[in-house]
C-alpha cells in the first residue's frame, strides 16, 4: 500500500480507506486507487486478501454448499434473456448435476449485495455479464473464489469464460468477402463490452487483411448506443449512406438484436435483404433463425459456456495455484437467408455499394 500511495502521490491512509471497502474517499479517488493498485501487481498478491472464508474443498462438504450466480439487475441482462438466461441455464443444469445448490441474486449495490452475501455459506461465485469494478473488488477482499462469464474486468483478476469473438467473427467477415462483398460495415459500440470489442476486431482485422480499407478503420463502424432497440439510430446512420451513396453490400452486426432491427430498417428503407443488403448477427438467439429471412450468424454455445464456467469454478475451489485463465469455446457460422454474393455490375464485377 506504501508503494501505491508513493505511486499516486497521496497518503497510506487514502490507499487503505480505498482498497478497504469502507468508505471515506471520493468513488473517483478510490476508481483511481484500484487503477494504480492492479498495476502495480496488487490484487495478483495473494497475501493482500484477508479471506474470511476457510473452504474445505472436499467433496462431501462442497455437495453441502451452495454457489451464488450474480446476475447485476439491468434491463436488458435478465434471466428471461433469450442470451444470458440460456447461459443461467447451462449453470443450472451443470450444478444440480454435480449436487450443488443455486442462488441467484440480482442487484448492483455492493451495500446491498453484502447485506445478503455470507461467505461461510457459499462454495464459490459465478458472475454474470458486466459487474462492476466496486462488487469485484468486495469480492476479492472477501477471499471467495469467483469466476466470470463473458465479461472481464481490466483491474480485478479472475477466471473467464467466452466465445471465441475475434475468431468467430474473422471467420464470419472472410466468409462475406468470398462471396464478393467489398463495401462493408460493422454496425455496434465496441465500447459496450469486451465481446463486442473482440468481434468488432475480428470483423476489421479481415477487411484490413483483404486491402478494403481505403478510409481510416472508422469508416467501417457504425456505432449504436444502449441496449436493446436499435430501429432509430440504424435508420438514421443508413440514410446518410444512402444520400452519400455510401451504402454497404453487407452488415455485420455485433449481435442478433441489432441484425435483425437492421433488417426491418432496410425494408422500410425499400432495400432487399440480402438481394441489395446482406445482414448477419452473432449469438443464434431464437428469433435469429425463426425470422424472416432467417438471419446468418455464429452460434454462441449458451448452454455451454454455463456448464464450462462452473467446472472452473470447481477447479479454482478445489486446486491451489495463482495464474488466472481464460476459456475461449468455439462458435460456430450458421449460414441462412440473410446473406448472398453480392450483386454484379454489367461488366461482372462485384459492385461495391448499391
Amino acid at each position: 500500500m506504501q508503494q501505491i500511495a508513493d505511486y499516486m502521490g497521496v497518503s497510506k491512509f487514502v490507499v487503505s480507506k480505498a482498497l478497504s471497502g469502507k468508505g471515506g474517499v471520493s468513488e473517483s479517488t478510490k476508481e483511481k486507487v484500484i487503477k494504480a493498485a492492479s498495476q502495480l501487481g496488487y490484487f495478483a498478491n495473494k497475501k493482500t486478501v484477508s479471506s474470511t472464508k476457510t473452504t474445505d474443498a472436499s467433496p462431501e462438504a462442497a455437495s453441502k454448499q451452495s454457489v451464488l450466480v450474480l446476475m447485476p439487475n439491468v434491463r436488458f441482462q435478465t434471466k428471461e434473456s433469450q442470451y444470458w438466461g440460456r447461459i443461467v441455464d447451462g449453470i443450472s443444469a451443470k450444478l444440480e448435476a454435480v449436487g450443488l445448490g443455486m442462488m441467484i441474486v440480482m442487484e448492483q449495490s455492493v451495500d446491498h449485495l453484502f447485506q445478503v452475501l455470507q461467505p461461510n455459506a457459499i462454495l464459490g461465485l459465478i458472475g454474470v455479464g458486466e459487474i462492476s469494478s466496486p462488487v469485484l473488488l468486495e469480492i476479492h477482499h472477501l477471499g471467495v473464489p469467483f469466476v466470470l462469464v463473458d465479461h472481464e474486468d481490466p483491474l480485478i483478476p479472475s477466471d473467464t469464460v467466452f466465445t471465441n469473438n475475434y475468431d468467430s467473427m474473422h471467420r464470419l467477415t472472410n466468409y462475406l468477402i468470398g462471396i464478393g462483398h467489398k463495401r462493408l460495415m460493422f454496425m455496434g459500440a465496441p465500447s459496450y463490452s469486451r465481446s463486442f470489442y473482440d468481434r468488432w476486431t475480428g470483423f476489421r482485422s479481415a477487411v484490413e487483411e483483404q486491402g478494403l480499407v481505403s478510409e481510416p478503420p472508422a469508416s467501417l463502424l457504425l456505432p449504436l448506443e444502449g441496449y436493446e432497440v436499435f430501429g432509430e439510430q440504424i435508420q438514421e446512420a443508413l440514410e446518410g449512406l444512402r444520400q452519400r451513396e455510401a451504402m454497404p453490400t453487407a452488415l455485420v452486426c455485433a449481435n442478433d438484436n441489432i441484425a435483425l432491427d437492421a433488417i426491418e430498417v432496410l425494408r422500410r428503407m425499400g432495400h432487399g435483404v440480402p438481394e441489395d443488403v446482406s445482414v448477419s448477427g452473432f449469438d443464434n438467439i431464437e428469433r435469429s433463425y425463426m425470422s424472416t429471412p432467417s438471419l446468418t450468424t455464429v452460434n454462441v454455445p449458451k448452454e455451454l459456456m454455463g456448464a464450462r464456467v462452473v467446472d472452473k469454478l470447481l477447479e479454482r475451489v478445489t486446486k491451489d495455484y495463482d495464474a488466472t485463465e481464460k476459456l475461449l469455446i468455439s462458435g460456430e457460422i450458421m449460414y441462412r437467408e440473410s446473406t448472398t454474393r453480392a450483386l454484379k455490375t454489367s461488366n461482372g464485377e462485384y459492385a461495391e455499394s448499391i
